[in-house]
């Protein structure tokens, strides 16, 4: 039996419940290595300018500064960090905007009904700053977290409700989210080339408006064992929290982050890495590393966003690099899923998959203008794996 059939037959023996994205996550071993994709080959451009395997197709849902289609909203810049939320038989994609308070700043939604047709588009959150990823959360709203000095996270109600500031969770350079349901805690990314990787327990899990901020403490090395241990002042002034705690380890430019079954993997675009925390066993190592893939030329470059599907596949976006989505398997290996063309003044974001898994949305964030007002949020559909 391999490593993904040996995990999902303990969890559903467990009688655990299936839920997207955090259901029968692979136990990833060794860095991943290049190797063909499980879909095949990437084929000429389409009409969108995407590179897709056969049987998969994109579609344009929003564009910044333009309607969305089948609604009176406008789209926001930048689009950024993004989750899917259900919503009854259908549901709602989230995105932030990474700029300025003045320019716009904050998130937006679309909503889809079952069939993934647009019925609606809105402002969630707005008034904040450089919003640039974030993560949802198991009661369905998302956390938006801003990417300046001492920045806040912010609660967002993408199916109703007011966005409300949630400083008990750190100020800091913010980049990502990711809730864990089992230990009741919700990690995070901190983007400095010096950046540390924390962990928040909430007084009361689903309600973050109190609680602890913890960060990870560990050797120099890129695998061996951890611990956390409490920041003394989450406020981050005049001591910044990364300062704070000496054993705390250091992190080149924290991005994306993602749990899923015990485990949570996050990204570094400094030193182009996606690092894995096993909770079990209390462990860390690393899932990729541009420097160590061997033969060949390293696929992923400028390693940003990441979110994982229901099969156990881990997906990876980049900011530069070929602007391409890669895949890291179950089985240790990286390939390209897709790539945008005439697009390198751009970087790839808010990749999330539908309850289902059958539809990966995510943006172009500056699309061929190189700008923030030239963002393009895109759809693929096809065969993924489930």
């Amino acid at each position: 039996m391999d490593r993904r059939a040996m995990l999902r037959a303990t969890v559903l023996g467990a009688g655990a419940v299936a839920l997207p994205f955090t259901a029968w996550s692979a136990a990833y071993g060794a860095p991943a290595q290049y190797a063909p994709g499980p879909y095949g080959p990437l084929l000429p451009a389409d009409a969108r300018g995407i590179q897709l395997p056969a049987g998969f197709t994109s579609t344009v849902v929003a564009r910044s500064r333009q309607v969305v289609p089948g609604t009176s909203y406008v789209w926001h810049d930048a689009p950024d960090g993004g989750a899917v939320i259900p919503n009854g038989s259908g549901w709602v994609y989230v995105s932030n905007s990474e700029v300025g308070a003045a320019a716009g700043g904050g998130a937006s939604r679309i909503v889809f009904d079952a069939t993934g047709a647009v019925v609606g588009a809105g402002r969630i959150l707005g008034g904040t700053n450089n919003n640039c990823a974030g993560g949802k959360t198991p009661w369905h709203t998302w956390l938006s977290c801003e990417e300046v000095s001492r920045g806040r996270v912010f609660e967002t109600y993408p199916l109703g409700g007011t966005a409300v500031a949630r400083p008990a969770m750190g100020r800091f350079k913010h980049e990502a989210a990711a809730a864990d349901p089992v230990r009741r805690v919700v990690y995070l990314t901190e983007d400095e080339s010096d950046g540390r990787f924390y962990r928040f327990v909430p007084a009361t899990w689903g309600d973050l408006s109190a609680g602890t901020l913890q960060v990870l403490c560990a050797g120099s090395g890129t695998s061996g064992s951890f611990t956390w241990q409490t920041v003394p002042d989450a406020d981050g002034s005049p001591t910044h929290t990364r300062y704070q705690v000496a054993a705390a380890k250091s992190f080149n430019g924290g991005e994306g982050c993602h749990y899923a079954d015990d485990r949570v993997w996050f990204t570094t675009k400094g030193d182009n890495r996606v690092w894995q925390v096993n909770l079990t066993t209390g462990t860390y190592e690393l899932a990729y590393d541009d420097n160590l893939v061997s033969p060949g030329t390293a696929p992923l470059t400028g390693v940003d966003n990441i979110t994982g599907s229901t099969y156990g596949d881990l997906y990876v976006a980049e900011d530069g690099g070929n602007m391409e989505i890669c895949l890291i398997t179950p089985d240790d290996t990286i390939s390209p899923f897709l790539r945008i063309t005439g697009q390198s003044g751009s970087e790839i974001t808010g990749p999330a998959f539908t309850p289902a898994g059958d539809r990966l949305y995510f943006s172009s964030q500056r699309g061929t203008s190189g700008s923030s007002s030239g963002g393009i949020t895109y759809c693929v559909t096809g065969p993924f794996r489930r």
